[in-house]
């Protein structure tokens, strides 16, 4: 009895050294895991596409295996970070110190509002981690890569900044003009600028009141309500009475769905078009009791073929999240352009990546994706223009359809699916009973 118990406790010693010997190769195998920490206002529209970009190219990757350091493949977790910047920056620059000193991630991602990402950008280069900026997009980002490139050298920031967004816009804005004259039959059409009061928004206000005589049209007025404005009939009331025939938008935050739905409502006779970034999504057209028909909006990607990419990726985010992505969730591209980076630097010693992620040339969902040098203007930023990220405009159809209207042409570029802007009936029935 005793000798069948000692060999029963020998068997269960040696079961438990092979066991441990087998985990021990998994772990080698494996690696420890490589935290992305995404910073993001979740409570907010925009936040969520921040993470769910993040978490469908985190969960692909992992399936995949992970992320092959010198020879081992390690998974990618990912840290949520709940920045609450669209109400404080305060809590965003608190939020972004803790994911490194208690969270201890090794990379960061997104960011949405930019007096935030601003902020949030000088702590993470205190720490000399490398930051992938996707939502906020203020210039200012990147210029200070170029003044002090030693310290702003961990920063990329994988959309175009609000200076080129801003041409994105006037585009958008000159094919609207040239269709509004011709449908109206104007020779000049007036323009209203409704923007909110945000440091982003400060850029594409200035680019549209000096070009606007260039492209047809004769600004009536400047309205810069809050992001966060739950009523601006005030500011509609005053724009119809100018007379104005086009309403150019510049929204990223709640204030956008207001807009559009008291637009809607009222029947205000002026097409109402420019940027919200809300406007893309089946929360924005619910939102909106569907008085966002007709409404545009400007972002990194649609279903249309920008890339082989994009339409799948488009597809498997609704399928799984039953919404629309918003530009966003641009941070799918942004895991990536991580992955690659810290797989040619076979480390994730920060210094070691930013030397790869300087030589990023990679085809994502929003485009081909290449970075500014450290000598140009804006280093570090996404390079702009045709045959590398345009973004797009989309609008809305009745019943919450949504369509690429821009570019349709430009410099040659048109994305298969895509198709032009629509004037709303009502306000071409408005001004021809005027004539």
């Amino acid at each position: 009895m005793t000798k069948r118990i000692v060999m029963i406790v020998v068997s269960l010693w040696v079961f438990s050294l092979i066991t441990i010997g087998l985990t021990g190769e998994a772990k080698s195998q494996t690696g420890k895991s490589i935290k992305i920490g995404v910073l993001s206002p979740m409570k907010f529209i925009d936040g969520f596409n921040l993470w769910r970009g993040a978490e469908m190219a985190s969960d692909e990757i992992n399936k995949a295996g992970g992320v092959r350091v010198a020879g081992v493949k390690k998974p990618i977790e990912l840290i949520k970070i709940d920045t609450n910047e669209e109400l404080s920056v305060t809590d965003a620059v608190m939020a972004a110190e803790k994911s490194i000193t208690v969270d201890k991630v090794d990379f960061l991602i997104g960011m949405r509002r930019s007096e935030a990402a601003l902020a949030m950008q000088e702590i993470v280069m205190k720490y000399k981690k490398v930051l992938i900026g996707v939502g906020a997009l203020h210039p200012q980002q990147c210029t200070r890569v170029a003044e002090d490139y030693n310290k702003y050298k961990y920063y990329f920031l994988i959309a175009p900044n609000s200076a080129n967004v801003g041409k994105v816009l006037l585009y958008h804005l000159e094919d609207v003009s040239k269709r509004v004259r011709e449908e109206l039959a104007l020779e000049k059409a007036k323009l209203a600028i409704l923007a909110e009061k945000i440091i982003w928004a400060d850029p594409v206000v200035k680019a549209v009141e000096t070009n606007a005589a260039r492209i047809g049209f004769e600004v009536v007025g400047v309205w810069r309500p809050s992001s966060m404005g739950t009523d601006v009939t005030a500011e509609l009331s005053a724009i119809k009475a100018t007379g104005a025939h086009v309403i150019f938008q510049v929204a990223s935050g709640p204030m956008g769905i207001t807009l559009a739905k008291q637009w809607g409502e009222l029947r205000i006779p002026a097409t109402l078009v420019g940027g919200s970034s809300e406007a893309i999504s089946r929360h924005y057209w619910e939102a909106t009791g569907g008085y966002g028909a007709y409404t545009t909006a400007m972002t990194s990607f649609l279903r249309v073929k920008i890339t082989d990419k994009t339409i799948p990726f488009w597809d498997a985010y609704v399928k799984r999240y039953n919404d629309f992505p918003t530009n966003t969730a641009g941070t799918y591209d942004a895991i990536y352009v991580l992955k690659e980076g810290i797989e040619r630097a076979g480390t994730i010693d920060s210094d070691a990546v930013v030397s790869e992620l300087e030589k990023t040339d990679y085809v994502g969902i929003t485009g081909r994706i290449k970075f500014y040098a450290r000598d140009h203007a804006f280093p570090h930023n996404v390079v702009f223009g045709p045959g590398f990220i345009t973004w797009v405009v989309s609008q809305f159809s009745e019943g919450g359809k949504i369509g690429c209207i821009w570019p349709h042409g430009w410099e040659g570029v048109t994305y298969e699916g895509s198709e032009g802007y629509k004037i709303p009936p009502w306000v071409v029935e408005y001004w021809k009973k005027r004539k």
